[in-house]
């Protein structure tokens, strides 16, 4: 996850996704072995949240954009006579930007606001989630790094709304993530009763 940020590795978030799987495997196997259902179930619904928050906010942008974009486009091209079949002949149309008022651009700003809003309430209610699973992972574990990876999704889910910070802020914490990893020490193991 920490290196799907680059982009000649990373093919329309595969990277990611991978990583996200693997780290819920590995929850699920903390959980099994420390019997705490809850560190497992808490990623699980964090994960179902992001997913359903990213549905969410394709339905609305479909919703809010689709009514709106054929008038949109018979402004912007006069000449173009309305049909979807005919789309392809845009390339050799000059747009007329004079047609275009700023009542024309309110729908499309719209959506832009209310999809960047849902993603915003949804990555919070998620990093909510996985800090949870984090904090006692941490608890079981004695590695505090995990809980400091919780707050610090939490803090850069807040804070994406200024992008540069918060998107920064989630990136060192999937750094962190694969330190607290690989700092665990492994379980000892009990000695068999006679």
């Amino acid at each position: 996850m920490f290196i799907g940020v680059i982009p000649y590795i990373n093919y329309f978030g595969i990277i990611e996704i991978v990583g996200a799987i693997l780290v819920l495997v590995a929850l699920h196997g903390f959980a099994q072995t420390y019997k705490e259902s809850g560190i497992f179930d808490n990623a699980l619904y964090g994960t179902i949240a992001g997913i359903v928050g990213v549905v969410l906010s394709v339905v609305i942008g479909i919703a809010i954009i689709l009514p709106n974009i054929k008038d949109f486009l018979m402004r912007l091209y006069p000449s173009w006579n309305g049909s979807w079949s005919t789309i392809t002949s845009f390339s050799g149309m000059t747009p007329n930007t004079s047609n275009i008022t700023f009542d024309d651009v309110i729908p499309f700003i719209t959506a832009a606001i209310v999809i960047l809003v849902t993603l915003w309430v949804f990555a919070i209610i998620a990093t909510i989630l996985f800090r949870r699973s984090l904090k006692q992972l941490s608890a079981r574990t004695n590695v505090g790094l995990f809980s400091t990876t919780g707050l610090l999704l939490l803090i850069g889910a807040v804070l994406i709304i200024a992008f540069g910070l918060g998107l920064l802020l989630l990136w060192i914490a999937t750094l962190i993530l694969a330190i607290a990893f690989f700092t665990m020490k492994p379980q000892e193991t009990q000695p068999p009763t006679t």
